[in-house]
């Protein structure tokens, strides 16, 4: 059985790009464009790991990173952060939020899949 992923990301084009990636390298997908809907979705799809983008419009990805660390049914699933911050304070206050691992975008391919692989 494939392993499970939701991907929390408002940019179209990079949404396509991390969903297109994970299935072809065989894990099955679940997109979410609006971070209000990511909780619940989370809580029907059960994913193994969630890739969270950072800068999202209405809720912040580290506040929904918050709310899924304090769910009892979601606290245990990693997450890793995408995000445009780079600074090592950035870095700092998205792993402070909960997050088991951050990758800078634009994403390097490989180290992306090795993220990935690592946290599943």
């Amino acid at each position: 059985m494939s392993k499970k992923v939701l991907v929390v990301e408002d940019n179209e084009l990079n949404l396509k790009l991390f969903c297109d990636l994970l299935r072809a390298h065989s894990f099955a997908t679940e997109p979410v464009r609006d971070g209000r809907d990511a909780v619940q979705r989370a809580r029907d799809f059960e994913p193994d790991l969630v890739i969270m983008d950072i800068q999202l419009p209405h809720v912040t990805g580290t506040e929904l990173i918050g709310q899924m660390k304090a769910d009892p049914s979601l606290q245990k699933i990693p997450i890793m952060a995408v995000t445009a911050y780079v600074g090592r304070e950035d870095e700092d206050r998205i792993r402070a939020a909960g997050a088991n691992a951050y990758v800078s975008k634009p994403i390097a391919v490989t180290r992306f899949m090795e993220e990935v692989r690592a946290l599943i």
